[in-house]
C-alpha cells in the first residue's frame, strides 16, 4: 500500500516536473538562452523516462531518473548564483547563450508591470540604426523571478530524488521476496518428482 502510494506521488511529481519544464523551455526559447535550452531539453528526456518506469514497473529507470534530479539541483544552483551574481558570476554576460547573442533573460523585458521602449542614439530611425530598448516600472526584477523558477525546480527535484528512492527500494524487496518464494523460478515450488516407471516383463511358461 505504501509502495501504490509512492508510486501515484512519483508519478505525479514527474508530470508536474514535466510541465513546468515545457513551460520554461518556452520562455528560454524566447529568450534566446541556448544553455538553458539544451538542459531543459535533456532534463524532459529523463523525467519522461522516470515516469514511464515509475508506470511500468522498471527500477532502472527510476535511478536513472533520481541521479538526474541530482544532477538537476546542481544546474538550478548554478543558475541562481548566475542571476544573483554570487562567486564572480555576472548577469549580464552572454554566457547562457554560449556567447552568441547578447540576448538575455526574456523576463528582462516582459516582467509584471514592465514598460517596453525602443529609442534610437540619435532620435533618427533608418535600417542601419540600432536601436536601444528601455525597460521601466517592473514590479518584480527578472533575475528574481529566474531565481524563483529554479528555486520550484530544486523543491520538485528534491522531493522526486526522496521518493524515486523509497519506490526503487519498494520494488526491489517486492522482487527479492517473490523470487524467495519462487515467482521467478521456472519449475514450480512444490512438484511432483516423477520417476520412469519400468514395467519388469517376465516369460511365462505354461505348464502341460
Amino acid at each position: 500500500m505504501g509502495c501504490c502510494s509512492a508510486r501515484c506521488s512519483l508519478i505525479f511529481l514527474c508530470t508536474l516536473q514535466l510541465m513546468v519544464a515545457l513551460e520554461r523551455q518556452v520562455f528560454d526559447f524566447l529568450g534566446y538562452q541556448w544553455a538553458p535550452i539544451l538542459a531543459n531539453f535533456f532534463h524532459i528526456i529523463v523525467v519522461i523516462l522516470g515516469l514511464f518506469g515509475t508506470i511500468q514497473y522498471r527500477p532502472r529507470y527510476i535511478v536513472v531518473y533520481a541521479v538526474w534530479t541530482a544532477v538537476w539541483v546542481a544546474w538550478n544552483v548554478f543558475l541562481i548564483c548566475f542571476y544573483l551574481e554570487v562567486g564572480g558570476l555576472s548577469k549580464d554576460s552572454d554566457l547562457l547563450t554560449f556567447n552568441i547573442s547578447a540576448h538575455h533573460s526574456w523576463w528582462s523585458e516582459h516582467g509584471p508591470g514592465c514598460v517596453r521602449r525602443e529609442m534610437s542614439p540619435s532620435g533618427m530611425r533608418s535600417a542601419d540604426t540600432h536601436s536601444y530598448v528601455s525597460v521601466m516600472g517592473c514590479l518584480l526584477e527578472y533575475q528574481y523571478i529566474e531565481v524563483l523558477h529554479s528555486g520550484f525546480q530544486i523543491l520538485l527535484s528534491l522531493l522526486g530524488f526522496v521518493y524515486a528512492c523509497y519506490v526503487v527500494s519498494s520494488i526491489t524487496e517486492e522482487e527479492d521476496s517473490f523470487d524467495f518464494i519462487g515467482g521467478f523460478d521456472p519449475f514450480p515450488l512444490y512438484h511432483v518428482n516423477e520417476k520412469p516407471s519400468h514395467l519388469l516383463l517376465k516369460p511365462m511358461y505354461q505348464s502341460t
